[in-house]
Parts: C-alpha cells; sequence; structure tokens
C-alpha cells in the first residue's frame, strides 16, 4: 500500500471499476481528481485507485476476469467553480458530456454536472450549496 492514511465514515467503504480501456480511464480520472483535490492512492499496470475507488482492468486478480457494467458516482466538489473545473476537466481528457452544469431538482441549491468516463460510467461532481460539516472525512492511519 503507498498511503498509510485513508478517509472513511460514509455509507460505502470502496468501490471497483473494471474497465477495457484502463490508460483512458486513468487520464479521465487523474484530471478530475485533481480539480477535485483527490490524491490518487497508487496505480500499477493492472490498477489504479484514488480514496474509495479502485479501477482496474479485467486481468487484475481482483476482476476475476469480467467487466463491471454502468454506474453512477458522484463526487463531492467544494463549490460551483469546482463543478465547473471538473466538467472542463473531464472533456479535455476523454470523458462525454451527460448534462452541463448546471442546478438540479434535487434539493435547493444542489449544482452538478455529469460526465461519461471512458468506460461509460456516469460521473458526476455536486455542490450541494453552503454547509457547516462536523469533519471532513474520518482519518484512519495505519
Amino acid at each position: 500500500m503507498e498511503t498509510e492514511e485513508l478517509h472513511r465514515g460514509r455509507l460505502v467503504d470502496h468501490i471497483q471499476l473494471v474497465v477495457a480501456d484502463l490508460d483512458a480511464c486513468r487520464s479521465f480520472y487523474k484530471a478530475v481528481f485533481e480539480v477535485l483535490e483527490i490524491p490518487l492512492g497508487g496505480e500499477a499496470d493492472d490498477y489504479f485507485w484514488a480514496d474509495e475507488l479502485f479501477v482496474s482492468t479485467a486481468d487484475s486478480a481482483a476482476a476475476q476476469g469480467q467487466l463491471t457494467g454502468r454506474h453512477h458516482l458522484a463526487f463531492q466538489a467544494k463549490s460551483r467553480d469546482v463543478v465547473d473545473a471538473f466538467y472542463r476537466a473531464g472533456l479535455g481528457a476523454g470523458g462525454r458530456d451527460n448534462g452541463g452544469p448546471g442546478e438540479r431538482p434535487y434539493h435547493p441549491g444542489y449544482y452538478a454536472a455529469f460526465l461519461l468516463d471512458p468506460a461509460g460510467n456516469n460521473i458526476e461532481a455536486v455542490y450541494h450549496g453552503p454547509a457547516t460539516r462536523s469533519a471532513e472525512s474520518v482519518k484512519v492511519t495505519f
């Protein structure tokens, strides 16, 4: 493991996407994660990961030879400007438009943008509006 810290505390512990074109997905996720300030946790020839998301080839040991289907993942953004930057960065790194930046009817202040990653997954960045958090995340140190 390349990192000695994880930040946890929400519903999902981790997600694995198994994709046909790992290099295209790696370029896409590196671009959007840079904007979202999510550091890459590690990478190898057949996978990469950041926080709770693992992306691998079908040849990786954990994938057992099967590609995953289409998923919708939403990442939290710190502002509307970050949502806008996510959208631009993702388009520039091989993502396809699936709903440009704007307010959505899910709740007042819900501002999001949607992109399809190179594997066809619906990837969202969302800013929920001004709010106070009790903590940024739960820090787990090994």
